[in-house]
């Protein structure tokens, strides 16, 4: 990526409202490349577009953001995982991330943590919305 090229985007959520608000928020600083409604056209747009970022919904009809991932990591997809969940739940986080993501962001939380879950996600580093209750310190960046 050259410095004046942005990071290209994926959206993946069945809740139209939730998919504009986050390309709402990530829109001045990343190119949104694209929206999935689902987890089986997630699957055919990240190996179509091959993002950057893949912003992804866990609870998605016809196939979860959870499968979904494990399929992309499984078939070699490079880009970077971030989810954006209404789940505040240290179960889904810790399969999040065991399954790679770079991110996990609580959708009450989005205004404010997905633009750095993003950025963190491209600096190969990791980011979790505050006040998943797990017992650890939030490993935020």
């Amino acid at each position: 990526m050259t410095p004046v090229e942005r990071a290209s985007i994926l959206l993946a959520d069945d809740h139209p409202a939730a998919l504009a608000q986050a390309a709402h928020v990530l829109g001045d600083r990343y190119e949104i490349v694209g929206t999935a409604a689902n987890g089986l056209e997630l699957l055919a747009a990240a190996e179509r577009l091959a993002p950057d970022v893949i912003v992804l919904d866990i609870a998605m009809p016809g196939l979860d953001g959870l499968e979904a991932a494990r399929r992309l990591i499984r078939d070699g997809c490079r880009s970077r995982l971030v989810f954006l969940t209404v789940w505040a739940d240290p179960d889904y986080l810790r399969e999040a991330l065991e399954i790679g993501a770079a991110g996990y962001v609580v959708k009450s939380h989005l205004a404010s943590d997905l633009v750095p879950a993003v950025a963190a996600a491209l600096a190969g580093k990791r980011f979790v919305s505050p006040g998943i209750p797990d017992g650890h310190p939030s490993p935020r960046t």
